[in-house]
């Protein structure tokens, strides 16, 4: 069968065609397919990575005969082994079917193991050897074959790894193949390591090869806010500093550290989420519109915002830990590293000086949640006498239950002249009844493939994001900005809605809360 012919079996054989699917069908080239995961034993690969290349296999963008996917780590185990490990992750829960079961079997058949240490020239020597031989196998023109690493590995080893491929691993030619790698974050600590970093990839590859993979910039809601943004004539006149009152993108989890304590103490909410994750919706929601959805033309863009961007006041900054934090006996008994962080950013340009973007992230709270949550101003000459209820606010929900909505006032229905806040709705799981949203790291993955870099983090834009945070983030290393303690399972230190009230102007909506709704 050829690959066009498995293609389109792949496609019949669907009884939904996933929105994945149709927009991106003419997405894999020909020839051959290597794609390595280095760290293949480890957390990341087993739980994110995996997993998005068996989705993309069963949507049909690794047809089997040109894909071969090879895991590469320290461990000594043999190809079955790792395969056994991976099932599970597959395909969650003991009830799979017996057709989901067989699915999983061709994916895994597909998987060669590779073991060497990150810096041994026999281990990368003998990786290449097994990649050339798959190359060989599925008759690829010399320079066709295709070759990715995806490193699900720390930053401490991102330079050796690099090294080994470039000195070892390389297509052999450019004619029509290529060589990617794409690094996860933490790409660094502070502006020094993160360029230093950047420098020592940088000199073994190019930049169009280097994909910094940020997996919100793969999510669903996140990849709508363009369209949202400059596709609608509603939003365009709005957008701005005379009609939005502030910002909020808001990270929950109702979970603490749970045995990652030691890993996440070097690093704090601030480098694990809001330098990343928040500041790249931030970008989204702020930047003004490309000249055109080419990669550059976006990240041109991005860059701008980010550059535009005041220095943190310490006045905005809320810290906070959680109580229980520091009884993991992998966390130092006087820890100042924040579970929880409050930070308003303010733009210097035309469209928002004077509007506070709220980026709020944090640990063992309330709830489990992502949004963004858009308020704007009052109404002038509020006849009603409604202000007290609340401001208009759309509201994107990034995770869990994905769904974008506007809280507006409305009359309450009954013969009495009152009003209510109620909510123009969009909720995904009920308007796109049997449409799958693809997870984010089969999305990029996927882009990493096609070679587009749209929604990966250019050099000059992690430099412009690291500016911002490094020196807040060395004076709290320097224990000079202090972590306040707050209970698990609730909003986070009271100082921080006192922030968002005092400072960011935020008004909170009373009597008012949203319900997804159902089928």
């Amino acid at each position: 069968m050829t690959s066009s012919e498995w293609h389109v079996e792949r496609r019949r054989s669907s009884k939904t065609e996933s929105p994945l699917s149709r927009d991106l069908e003419n997405a894999t080239e020909t020839g051959s397919l290597s794609i390595v995961v280095l760290g293949a034993s480890g957390d990341l690969a087993k739980k994110k990575t995996f997993p998005a290349l068996f989705h993309l296999y069963g949507q049909g963008f690794l047809p089997p005969n040109e894909v071969c996917i090879f895991g590469y780590a320290r461990t000594k185990i043999t190809d079955n082994e790792l395969r056994d490990r991976l099932r599970g992750y597959l395909v969650p829960g003991k009830n799979s079917s017996l057709e989901q079961s067989e699915e999983v079997s061709k994916f895994l058949h597909l998987i060669k193991y590779v073991s060497g240490s990150y810096d041994s020239k026999d281990g990368f020597c003998n990786l290449d050897k097994e990649i050339s031989e798959h190359e060989s196998l599925k008759s690829s023109a010399q320079g066709s074959s295709r070759r990715l690493f995806y490193l699900a590995l720390p930053p401490t080893v991102y330079p050796s790894v690099c090294k080994m491929i470039k000195t070892y691993c390389m297509n052999k030619s450019d004619l029509g193949g290529w060589t990617r790698i794409v690094v996860e974050k933490p790409f660094g600590k502070d502006l020094e390591s993160a360029e230093q970093l950047s420098t020592e990839i940088g000199e073994l590859f190019e930049e169009p090869q280097i994909y910094r993979i940020d997996h919100y910039l793969g999510k669903e809601l996140v990849q709508n806010m363009l369209v949202l943004r400059f596709a609608n004539r509603l939003f365009m006149p709005q957008w701005n500093r005379d009609n939005i009152a502030n910002v909020q993108i808001v990270f929950r989890e109702d979970f603490g550290t749970e045995g990652r304590g030691g890993y996440f103490d070097q690093y704090g909410i601030i480098r694990d989420i809001i330098q990343n994750h928040l500041l790249q919706v931030f970008c989204l929601v702020a930047m003004e519109k490309p000249v055109s959805l080419k990669p550059e033309h976006i990240r041109d863009e991005k860059v701008k915002v980010l550059e535009s961007v005041l220095p943190i006041k310490d006045d905005e900054v809320v810290l906070g830990q959680y109580e229980g934090y520091r009884d993991d006996a992998t966390v130092p008994d006087h820890s100042n590293t924040p579970t929880f962080a409050t930070v308003i950013l303010r733009v210097h340009n035309e469209r928002w000086e004077g509007v506070p973007f709220i980026l709020k992230a944090g640990k063992a709270l309330n709830a489990r949640k992502a949004d963004i949550r858009v308020q704007f101003k009052d109404v002038p000459g509020d006849i009603f006498k409604c202000q007290k209820q609340g401001r208009n606010e759309f509201v994107i929900r990034l995770q869990p239950s994905e769904a974008m909505y506007m809280k507006l006032t409305v009359k309450k229905p009954g013969l009495e002249m009152e009003t209510i806040q109620s909510e123009l709705d969009l909720s995904y799981r009920q308007r796109y009844q049997g449409a799958t949203i693809p997870e984010a790291y089969e999305r990029l993955i996927l882009d990493t493939i096609r070679g587009d870099q749209q929604h990966f983090v250019r050099r000059d834009e992690l430099k412009a994001s690291w500016e911002i945070f490094t020196p807040l983030l060395h004076r709290i290393d320097k224990g000079e900005f202090k972590s306040i303690p707050y209970k698990p399972g609730t909003r986070g230190p009271a100082e921080a809605d006192k922030v968002l009230l005092e400072k960011a102007g935020y008004v909170q909506t009373h009597g008012y809360i949203w319900i997804p709704p159902t089928l």
